[in-house]
């Protein structure tokens, strides 16, 4: 991850919009109507390039906003009122701020601060050496205090040259009196050295946890430092709190701002990690509005003081939508719960090794079954067709005999969902929320390694989901990737791997529609679309401004577009150097 100056963040907080929208003085019109007639109105964009994706469209070229509010959309010859300033775009475009339909800003921000063992192009790690030397100069540059713990993110067993996982015996090379964690680029894995194993107590007498495997040295019970799923809770407790956690969380929620996000996401946040969100936002109100899903799992079927999260309006720009759940681990990780056996087995797993579930299938239906019955909103991770069969039937379980509900339970990631499950999910309004930049970040490795080429190529299926009629959107799951908007529609709409290969062309859909799955689809999956989402009258003025109409240009190019403004509640959150010179 980047880091960026207190001088830079201080400039996207601060900046004053009239100062980098190369503004220019409000013109009388003709014909103005009398005084008591006029609109009054802070800023105004003017320009041939406003994308308003509003279910009845019109021809617009001027919008206007009072406050956090939009209070004009339509042709310039059309408006009388007084407005402060009119922004000329030019050739810029003007977009409904983007919406985060899943990731982890909590994570995100802490993050920044570890180590960086991810392979490019987000990190510098080529093979194992790299990892070590990585860890060798982080540890170098932080002066660490004797037995602290050596964190790193981001590694990608799939991109090192290697391609397997770092062992003790890699980390070790680091530090034998430093314990070591590197947490895998899903999320779901984690490697550990043998002072870590030895501090959190994992042995050749540890069984595995329900959940979770502790990976082993073939032929033997030694742990070799690999941890999967629930296993790796040993060791996620030692990642250590920042000692300034509400300015890490505001850097975390100012970064996600640069990439034209105006609504973030914190899925499956802790209850503690949604009262320091909440905290956070009382020290300072957000930029940007962020919603947080309160992780829920078996505990709340065996604990029964366990209160269900409180749904109430924003509050200093923060608020909780409802709770998540996961259901089955990554498929990139190869620990995603598949019906059919992977197409190459982990190291040491036998040849009809399809993953596995996170918790039973009974388990599945009563937490469905709790949420449904007390209105409570829910995202499920699944990866793995089998786990969305787990999905699938536990939904249709909890709305049977029950009167319609408005429940739009979203499936969280959805990566390998067949055919007949889309029916089903478009049966019972489900919103499937597809992880598409896999297509380029792990494209070749699905299609060789993962999944083969058949299944590979059905990944994320916007085209299919398209064809049936179900809302969906996409996602960047920050911060397994960065939370980069525009690489996510043209990952969506080119489905280009690493290696310059189309993976499933049948499954690629317009830009139009990518960029419709990032605002008035994802609005709709956070019960916003009242207020978000599209530029229309009444709505929240949350825009993003591009260096381009993404409309106009030839999808494959869509990586040149630069986000150069963010506007969150009709203010300036962001802004590029120069973004509209006078």
């Amino acid at each position: 991850m980047r880091n960026y100056t207190l001088a830079v963040l201080i400039t996207a907080v601060f900046a004053i919009s009239g100062a980098v929208f190369g503004a220019e003085p409000s013109q009388a019109l003709a014909n103005e109507p009398a005084k008591r007639d006029l609109m009054d109105a802070d800023v105004a964009f003017y320009g041939d390039n406003i994308l308003t994706f509003a279910e009845q469209p019109s021809t617009v070229n001027f919008v206007a906003i009072k406050g956090e509010k939009i209070v004009f959309v339509g042709l310039r010859k059309n408006w009388r009122g007084n407005v402060e300033r009119i922004v000329a775009l030019k050739d810029k475009a003007l977009l409904p701020g983007f919406i985060d339909a899943h990731g982890h800003i909590s994570f995100h921000a802490r993050v920044a601060s570890l180590a960086n063992v991810a392979s490019p192009p987000v990190g510098p790690a080529k093979d194992i050496a790299g990892v070590v030397q990585e860890l060798k100069n982080y540890a170098d540059s932080k002066k660490l205090a004797k037995g602290q713990w050596i964190i790193g993110m981001g590694y990608d067993d799939s991109l090192l040259t290697e391609q397997r996982h770092p062992t003790r015996d890699d980390l070790d090379l680091v530090s034998n009196t430093h314990p070591i964690m590197l947490m895998h680029v899903s999320g779901h894995l984690a490697a550990v050295n043998s002072k870590a194993l030895e501090i959190t107590n994992i042995n050749a007498a540890s069984k595995d946890p329900a959940g979770g495997v502790i990976r082993r040295y073939v032929g033997t019970t030694k742990p070799n430092g690999v941890l999967e799923e629930s296993a790796t809770y040993a060791v996620r407790k030692y990642m250590a709190a920042s000692n300034k956690p509400f300015e890490e969380i505001h850097r975390g929620v100012l970064d996600y701002a640069r990439y034209g996000i105006t609504t973030a996401q914190d899925g499956a946040a802790s209850i503690q990690g949604v009262q320091l969100l909440q905290a956070s936002a009382a020290y300072r109100k957000f930029p940007i509005d962020v919603v947080a899903y309160q992780i829920a799992n078996e505990r709340y079927l065996n604990e029964a003081d366990l209160a269900l999260p409180v749904l109430a309006p924003y509050e200093n720009g923060f608020r909780v939508g409802g709770v998540k759940m996961v259901l089955d681990g990554s498929p990139q990780g190869k620990t995603a719960y598949l019906t059919k056996p992977y197409e190459v087995q982990p190291h040491g797993q036998s040849a009809d090794y399809r993953g596995y579930p996170i918790m039973p299938a009974a388990s599945v239906d009563a937490l469905f079954n709790k949420f449904i019955s007390a209105d409570i909103p829910f995202l499920a991770h699944a990866n793995g067709d089998a786990a969305a069969d787990l999905f699938i039937q536990a939904l249709a379980k909890s709305l049977e005999g029950k009167k319609p509900k408005d429940h739009r339970s979203v499936m969280i990631h959805a990566q390998t969902v067949r055919d007949d499950q889309l029916d089903s999910m478009a049966a019972m309004n489900v919103i499937p929320s597809y992880f598409s930049a896999h297509t380029f970040y792990w494209g070749d490795w699905h299609r060789d390694s993962v999944l083969g080429l058949e299944r590979g190529s059905r990944i994320s299926p916007t085209a299919s989901s398209l064809a049936k009629g179900i809302t969906f959107t996409v996602h960047n799951d920050a911060p397994i990737v960065p939370p980069d908007v525009m690489r996510l529609v043209w990952a969506t709409s080119n489905r280009l791997t690493r290696s310059g290969q189309v993976l499933g062309p049948d499954e690629r859909i317009s830009v139009e529609d990518a960029l419709k799955a990032v605002t008035v689809n994802a609005a709709y999956q956070y019960f916003e679309e009242d207020r978000k989402g599209s530029i229309e009258v009444g709505k929240q003025a949350d825009f993003v401004l591009l260096s381009a109409n993404p409309l106009n240009i030839q999808r494959e190019d869509l990586l040149n577009i630069k986000v150069l403004q963010t506007i969150a509640r009709g203010v300036t959150v962001f802004s590029a150097e120069n973004a509209l010179p006078e």
